[in-house]
């Protein structure tokens, strides 16, 4: 078993870089610098925020001064399946209306289900050339939006108008796939143009379900709202700005009681090009947008009941966590929990915001609710994750040791082409520097570490750069794991005695969580020794 040091010291110097939007991505398996790095950015833009007064009633007119008092505001945010069909879409609708009755409500809605995924396809067929089989792609998604169409909307001239509106986002969606087509090119630009379609139909179906039931609703596209560098697939928020933009389009909004929908995914570059944050991504507009508005509380509905002690489908015993805190949340995010998005939580930190996680399909239940500090439920352990779809690199050979600056040129070179780094370990024989990225990430990280020690591997000064992606990581994740003893051991002897072999292990700075790597094989045997080891299938205190 390969010996993984904890990278409390690597995280300090990976602060110190000068581009803090890299900060986290070379990091073990701690979630301090993430949030902290948030911290500070948004300390420094909220010293210069201004104190926008809200409207409550229409007896209440701005300049009123101390009588002018803010009323409530939620963000929710809609997934795919909360919005995957004309059913789906009325509930949500109901969730909205029933919401904004009560306070001011912003909605982030994702596609419906499945739309992403069959857009992008769409786009990959016409870079083969195959405008068919992409234009077959549009003519499904028509006759699915028209389907939810006829079902939500009864007055024909408001059906005429919505439906107007699909297929002005549809043809642009025929034109661009025509465009990548003609060109046999798919360019990140263009894949995110195509990938944001399904947000900017979904987003008039929810608003048009609102105004059904007779509460005032406007569907509008967070490139109005959300600015972001030009990073296409995986774009951050430049937040002054997005919040200049959001309280000027959404506050006159809200005062009117109108109920704004807003597409998910995407936001715009300052001169106004199209890009999006990455997938899932969604979470994430809903949190800039909910720190951006000065919400009292994010919303994200999905189809589970909370944040889970494990995955379900893995773990029968894992149970919904009533009180969780935004590090252990952003932990088990990070490592492979689908309820949430990884960078989800880095909006809200400063402004302590709280998110809870709902389940759209069963809105009676109280989900989980994600607090800067959370509760203990005793033990230390909170709860487990696992990553799949991971990749080992390793660097190495004899000929590294004494090679100046290796650590750096690796995790330079795989910053560039932002790979998000999960795990790092160097031998202690120096002879080897193994990390762990996303599969998706691992193919042009190799590429680019193989023209960064070109020279190196000519002359055997390295030796090998080797991938292996038959590899799972594991997360244990607690707050309070810091000052619990024993973790550690209970957790590896309880491995031990189902004999799942360790690969590597790492504690990250914070000490909420340990990870560790495993054959990808082992994970549903390791999930369930871990979580009855730690009585995680116990009912909460």
């Amino acid at each position: 078993m390969n010996s993984y040091a904890a990278l409390g010291k690597g995280d300090e110097q990976l602060q110190e870089r000068k581009d803090d939007r890299l900060e986290g991505r070379t990091t073990s398996a701690g979630s301090s610098t993430r949030l902290d790095g948030w911290q500070g950015k948004l300390k420094a833009e909220k010293s210069g925020r201004s104190n926008v007064k809200f409207r409550t009633n229409n007896s209440i007119q701005p300049g009123d001064g101390l009588n002018e008092m803010k009323a409530r505001l939620q963000v929710m945010k809609f997934g795919g399946t909360s919005v995957g069909d004309a059913a789906c879409i009325a509930r949500t609708a109901q969730i909205i209306a029933k919401a904004a009755k009560e306070s001011g409500c912003i909605a982030v809605v994702s596609a419906m289900s499945g739309v992403t995924n069959r857009l992008i396809e769409a786009a990959k067929k016409a870079q083969e050339g195959n405008t068919g089989e992409a234009a077959t792609v549009v003519d499904v998604l028509r006759k699915q939006h028209e389907a939810a169409l006829t079902t939500l909307i009864h007055h024909e001239n408001e059906r005429a108008r919505i439906r107007r509106c699909l297929e002005e986002v549809l043809a642009e969606g025929r034109r661009l796939c025509e465009g990548t087509a003609l060109l046999c090119e798919l360019t990140p630009r263009t894949l995110d143009a195509i990938s944001s379609l399904g947000e900017r139909l979904s987003a008039p179906l929810v608003a048009a379900a609102v105004r059904e039931l007779g509460l005032p609703s406007e569907a509008i596209e967070a490139t109005e709202l959300i600015v972001t560098d030009a990073f296409h697939g995986g774009a951050e928020p430049h937040m002054e700005l997005t919040r200049a933009k959001s309280q000027a389009r959404l506050r006159p909004l809200l005062e009117k009681r109108i109920a704004p929908v807003v597409t998910g995914f995407i936001g715009a570059t300052a001169a106004g090009q199209l890009t999006t944050l990455g997938r899932g991504g969604s979470d994430y507009s809903a949190t800039i947008l909910g720190a951006a508005m000065d919400a009292d509380e994010v919303i994200i509905w999905t189809d589970v009941d909370g944040v889970l002690t494990a995955d379900p489908r893995l773990v029968a015993e894992a149970r919904t966590i009533p009180v969780i805190s935004y590090r252990e949340a952003a932990e088990l995010a990070y490592f492979g929990a689908k309820v949430l998005h990884p960078k989800t939580l880095n909006p809200v930190v400063q402004a302590a915001i709280p998110v809870w996680i709902r389940n759209s399909f069963a809105p009676e239940r109280p989900g989980t609710k994600i607090t800067p500090e959370g509760r203990s439920i005793g033990g230390g352990v909170k709860a487990l994750t696992a990553i799949r779809d991971v990749t080992l690199i390793s660097v190495g050979g004899p000929g590294i040791v004494g090679l100046p600056d290796v650590l750096g040129r690796t995790f330079s070179t795989t910053a560039e082409v932002r790979a998000n780094v999960l795990l790092i370990s160097q031998s202690s024989s120096q002879n080897d520097i193994c990390f762990i990225v996303a599969t998706v990430d691992a193919q042009r990280t190799v590429e680019a570490l193989r023209k960064e020690f070109a020279q190196d591997l000519a002359h055997h000064k390295v030796e090998h750069i080797t991938v292996d992606s038959n590899v799972a990581i594991v997360a244990v994740v607690g707050e309070n794991m810091r000052g619990t003893p024993g973790i550690a051991g209970k957790t590896f002897n309880a491995l031990g005695r189902e004999n799942v072999n360790l690969i590597a292990i790492a504690q990250g700075s914070s000490e909420c969580n340990i990870s560790f790597v495993i054959e990808e094989q082992a994970v549903k045997t390791a999930l369930i020794t871990t979580h009855r080891e730690f009585g995680l299938d116990a009912s909460p205190s």
